[in-house]
This record gives C-alpha cells, sequence and structure tokens, in this order.
C-alpha cells in the first residue's frame, strides 16, 4: 500500500459522484492526510518516494495504520514509517481524545527528560512521540492542563449529592531524583439529576486525615452539599476527615474492601464459603431481613472460625449503614459500584506508563480520564431516579439512629 504522488481530484469526484458514494468526503479527506504524509515522510528522507537520490538520508519502511476521527467519519489511515528514526504527523497527535493526548504527552515527557524505562521508551516509539520537540510537548501539555485545572475547578451546582464515593489509587513518581509512592484521591457522587458525576481528583502524598481533608474541603468549597451517605474504605485518615468535614453524613463501608478484609481472616480454603456467606446478607428483601441474615452468618462464622466472626461482628454497624435507606436504592449503593469500574478504566491508562515523570502528569493524564469519563457520564441514562433519591434524602432523616450514623469519636 502507497500514498498517492498526487492528487487524481478530477478522476476521484467523477468516480464516487457516478456512483452516488455517500464517502466522497471521507475518500477525499484520506487522499489529502495520505499525500500530506507523504509529503513530510519525503522531506525527512530528502528525497521522493522511489527516488534514486545522493542527497537520500533514510528510506521508508512499510506503514503503521492509524484510525483519524473526523467530522466526515474514521478515516483508515497509513502513516509513513522510516527504516531509522520514525514519523508521526503532530497533526494526528493534536486531534486524539483528551485521555489519549494527556497518555502521549505524558510518555513524551519522560522520554525527553530522559528518565523514561525501556517499555515506556518501546510505547514511545510506537506512537511516534521521538519526532516530538520540546516545544510541541510544552504545548500539548499546557492545552491538557487548561482543560483539566477547568475540569477540577469547576462549580459544583448540580447538587444535592445525596451519595457519594470516594477511594485513593497508589501511583509511582520521580521526584526528588527517587520514586515515591503517591495517592490519587477521587470522589465520585449522585448528583440531583440521578446522573454520577466526578466531583474531583487531588494529589497527596500520604492517605492520611490531612489529605483528604483538604480534599473534602476544597470539594465543599466548590459546591458540594447534601451528602447524607459517602461510600469508602475504612482507611482512618479518610474515615475521620469524613467525619469533621462531612458530619451529618453516615459513613457505609465499602462491600468490597471490607470482603477483602473478611476474607484475610480464615483459611484460602474456606474463602470461597465465606464469600457465599457473606454475599446473602446484602440480597435480602428488607432490613429486618438483613440483620436477622447477618446474626444467622455470624454464628456460622462463630463456630468455625471465631476470629473472622469478631471481625465482622465489629465491622456489621458500618457495613449495614445502608439499610438506613430505600430498599430500591441499596444495589446502586453497594453493589453497582460505579468507583470500581473508574478505578479499572484509570489503572488500564497508569499502568501504559508505569513511573510518572511528576505530580503534574499524573493530574493530566487521570485528571483527562476522568474528564472524558464524566462526559460520557453526562449522556448517560440515569443511575438513580429523582423520586428514589428525594426518598432517600427524606428516609435518612426519619430514620437515623446511632448505629447508622458515624462512630461519636469519629465525627468529633
Amino acid at each position: 500500500m502507497t500514498a498517492p504522488d498526487s492528487l487524481p481530484l478530477h478522476a476521484l469526484a467523477e468516480d464516487n459522484l457516478a456512483s452516488a458514494s455517500p464517502d466522497l468526503l471521507r475518500a477525499m479527506v484520506k487522499t489529502f492526510a495520505d499525500a500530506l504524509m507523504s509529503a513530510e515522510a519525503d522531506a525527512l528522507c530528502n528525497a521522493e518516494y522511489g527516488q534514486v537520490s545522493d542527497e537520500r538520508v533514510n528510506h521508508r519502511n512499510g506503514y503503521r495504520p492509524r484510525e483519524w476521527d473526523t467530522r466526515a467519519g474514521t478515516v483508515e489511515l497509513a502513516v509513513p514509517k522510516l527504516r531509522q528514526g520514525s514519523y508521526f504527523p503532530h497533526w494526528l497527535l493534536e486531534r486524539r481524545r483528551r485521555a489519549e493526548q494527556a497518555l502521549v504527552s505524558v510518555v513524551a515527557t519522560a522520554y525527553l527528560l530522559g528518565v523514561s524505562t525501556r517499555r515506556v521508551e518501546k510505547l514511545a516509539e510506537s506512537l511516534g512521540v521521538t519526532q516530538l520537540s520540546k516545544s510541541q510537548v510544552s504545548a500539548m501539555a499546557k492545552h491538557l492542563d487548561e482543560q483539566v485545572a477547568a475540569f477540577r475547578n469547576r462549580p459544583l451546582d448540580a447538587g444535592p449529592h445525596t451519595f457519594v464515593w470516594m477511594d485513593a489509587l497508589t501511583q509511582k513518581v520521580r521526584e526528588g531524583g527517587r520514586i515515591i509512592n503517591v495517592h490519587a484521591l477521587i470522589a465520585v457522587g449522585v448528583n440531583s439529576d440521578g446522573h454520577r458525576e466526578i466531583l474531583g481528583i487531588d494529589v497527596a502524598t500520604a492517605e492520611d486525615g490531612a489529605g483528604w481533608l483538604a480534599f473534602l474541603r476544597s470539594l465543599i468549597a466548590r459546591g458540594l452539599s447534601g451528602v447524607q451517605l459517602v461510600i469508602s474504605d475504612a482507611h482512618m485518615g479518610l474515615v475521620n476527615a469524613i467525619g469533621a468535614a462531612l458530619p451529618g453524613a453516615s459513613w457505609q463501608r465499602c462491600r468490597t474492601h471490607y470482603a477483602r478484609a473478611l476474607l484475610s481472616q480464615v483459611p484460602k480454603s474456606a474463602q470461597p464459603w465465606v464469600a457465599t456467606l457473606l454475599r446473602t446478607v446484602f440480597e435480602q428483601p428488607d432490613t429486618d431481613a438483613v440483620k436477622a441474615q447477618m446474626r444467622h452468618v455470624l454464628d456460622a462464622l462463630e463456630a468455625k472460625f471465631p476470629k473472622a466472626a469478631a471481625h465482622l461482628d465489629a465491622a456489621q454497624g458500618d457495613v449495614l449503614a445502608f439499610t438506613a435507606f430505600p430498599r430500591e436504592s441499596w444495589r446502586q449503593i453497594w453493589s453497582n459500584n460505579p468507583q470500581e469500574r473508574l478505578n479499572k478504566e484509570i489503572r488500564r491508562r497508569t499502568d501504559v506508563v508505569g513511573i510518572f515523570p511528576d505530580r503534574t502528569a499524573l493530574i493530566r493524564l487521570v485528571g483527562a480520564v476522568l474528564a472524558e469519563q464524566n462526559d460520557e457520564w453526562t449522556e448517560a441514562r440515569r443511575y438513580m431516579g429523582r423520586e428514589l433519591l428525594a426518598k432517600a434524602r427524606l428516609h435518612s432523616i426519619e430514620s437515623e439512629t446511632d448505629d447508622t450514623a458515624l462512630p461519636a469519636e469519629l465525627s468529633a
């Protein structure tokens, strides 16, 4: 497959119009783009394709397929490959989706700073970033940073956010000449319209109370309000921060995180049985049935694994906080957790980078991924109905009890 040296526009238009093809514009875009890339590759080789010249400094080496999303539809391009070095058109990089631009920017930054690993260098070459100059990387990063900053600082005016999920992802960053672990703090909520909304993202050196408290206060300053229930793991710094910043909210221990903690209390051979036993608690039709099943599970564990039974007994108030809310909302609270799926999508991108060159690069990539996901959630169907949210807010106020609220020592 070779790109044409000239553009047979008359013949191209005539053939497509004669057959009444709806793909005329897309075919013309492809022809122009392939010709432009061929000319740029010829300039790098210092000779035209197939030309014998003493001034030639490089040779073609096949093509790399690349999909290009345009207003005319998706165009299949053939990007020329060179025998030495690589070529990738800067205008094709600029038109990638935000998350893809961010990934390219992060890899390019690491490559140019000379801190990339062998894996990152291989990825950079496959993306064609070896031809990016520092000025191009800087321009791309500036554009993305502006978009991410606007997303992170936007007003949270779609409240009240009745349900909020919070979690932290550990990432590796180069800082002060060494590699350290930092934590990307992320919050997701359900707004008054019933749609999921990514509330914010920040990076903290340690997942302690100070980092979480500063993050929560920044969300409140941007307009976070009306929170009735926060779902998270049992990290003490996070739970303390929730109690201090959101004193009127209940706290639900994340079912997924707690299941892992409980299973660590029993032998591996017994873990499937214990996991199934715990799952039955969440499958009950009403609050009374849930609490009765919890007592049954505690009795069953006490007979075989007293240590696990004591662990569950101590955590049951936090694990069953969802029962203070309408039955119709239970599945969204503890089963259809948007945070878990979001974490997988983030890790799919960050695992490619491995070690970020700095914190700014981490925020750029994760922020771009979150902004895209938030756009998709805005256009998707409602996560919860408006009537259910109104009922949940009323139900929580009416049924508020000591065992569903945050422990007194945490809400002080």
